[in-house]
Order: C-alpha cells, then sequence, then structure tokens
C-alpha cells in the first residue's frame, strides 16, 4: 500500500453548486463544457448524490499544474450564471495518494479557527490523514489546508476521498471505529476536544474516471 504522494503537488479547485432544480441540466452541461476548455489537467462535474450535506446540487472539481493556470482557465466566470445560487469552494495545492480506482469522489470542506493552537491543528491533521490505513474501501485521498476560500465558511481544510462505492463510504468509513471514535472528537460540541464548530460541507459525487492524481 503506496503511503506517499503518487505524484507532483498541483492546483485543486474544489466548488459546491446550489442550483435552480429547473435549470439544473443545462448548468451542468454549460459547466462541462467550461471545465473542458479550461485546460485542467483532471476534471469533475457532477450531480452531488442523496446523503450529501450543505454539499451543493452539483459538484465541481478541477485539478490544474499551477496557479498560473487556473488563473487563466476563465472557469469561474461560468459561475455567474444567474441560476446559481450559492457557491462553497476552496483552492489548495496538494499531491494525492492513490491505492487503487473508485467510483465515487467525496470532499469535505471545514473550519478550524484560528485561535486553535498549531500543536492542536496538527494532532487533528495527523488523525485526519490516518484514517484510509483503517478503511479500505478508500483509495484515493488527499488532506490539504485550504489557500483561498468561498462560501458559508472561511474554510481551513479539504479532505478529498475516491470510494470504491457508496456503500464504502457510508458504510465502512462513516461507520469505522476510527471515524466515530476517534476523529468525531474533533466535531463533537459535547466533548472537550472540539474544533470544529462551524457547519461542514460533506458532498459526493459519482466517477467515472479518477480526480486525485497528478498524471495526465
Amino acid at each position: 500500500m503506496p503511503d506517499a504522494p503518487t505524484g507532483t503537488a498541483t492546483l485543486g479547485v474544489t466548488r459546491l453548486l446550489d442550483v435552480e432544480e429547473s435549470d439544473r441540466d443545462r448548468v451542468l452541461g454549460a459547466l462541462r463544457d467550461a471545465a473542458e476548455r479550461s485546460g485542467a489537467l483532471r476534471t469533475l462535474v457532477e450531480p452531488t448524490l442523496p446523503g450529501s450535506r450543505n454539499g451543493g446540487d452539483i459538484l465541481v472539481h478541477l485539478r490544474f499544474a499551477n496557479e498560473f493556470d487556473w488563473e487563466n482557465s476563465g472557469f469561474d466566470d461560468a459561475l455567474a450564471d444567474p441560476a446559481i445560487s450559492r457557491v462553497n469552494g476552496v483552492t489548495y495545492q496538494g499531491a494525492p495518494i492513490r491505492r487503487g480506482s473508485g467510483t465515487v469522489y467525496r470532499a469535505l470542506l471545514l473550519r478550524v479557527p484560528p485561535e486553535v493552537e498549531a500543536e492542536t491543528v496538527a494532532a487533528f491533521e495527523r488523525e485526519l490523514a490516518m484514517m484510509p490505513r483503517y478503511v479500505p474501501t478508500i483509495t484515493a485521498w488527499q488532506l490539504s489546508r485550504v489557500e483561498q476560500a468561498i462560501g458559508a465558511s472561511d474554510w481551513t481544510h479539504v479532505f478529498e476521498q475516491e470510494f470504491t462505492d457508496v456503500d464504502g463510504l457510508m458504510g465502512p468509513y462513516l461507520m469505522h471505529p476510527i471515524h466515530w471514535a476517534v476523529v468525531d472528537r474533533w466535531f463533537d460540541p459535547e466533548t472537550a476536544d472540539v474544533i470544529v464548530r462551524d457547519r461542514v460541507c460533506h458532498s459526493f459525487c459519482e466517477l467515472s474516471r479518477p480526480v486525485l492524481s497528478a498524471r495526465i
């Protein structure tokens, strides 16, 4: 099982979009066209699946070789469509880790307040990053600190995974003891360790080809 990045670092762009129901098919097509024209190394534009929380109606994930390519992609112009009522999004650097292929992409956007001590943030990140060791249905992953955030919160982290399938996300991952007995303490307001107090974005969609990869 590889436990190191599978390629050089790239720039990730994730957008979660709330879209008027009557316009979703049209907006989905326009966003796919914009993604194809953007010059991104990897593109994913799909409706979110049932079970997403604060995850929007359409999930967009793009990977660029560098920040220059993203800034000159023109993709964000497509988000000016009046049918798009809300956007939560992040941009960030990182190199994913891969050990297999999956059919579901998931993104978790969260915010750690700035007053939390650096040692505590580091411990939180270590516990999140160790989850794939215990959950075999995770086939690729990347935990990143956010460089630019938009939307309902000043997101500080994005944790992405590819899963074998929806059952692999909703069962072995969310119900695993490493999740509810270890990691959940950082999110549970009834524990003394809670540091994530804002509502998170938990969004996932179908995946036809890998996106957590720096390779074309």
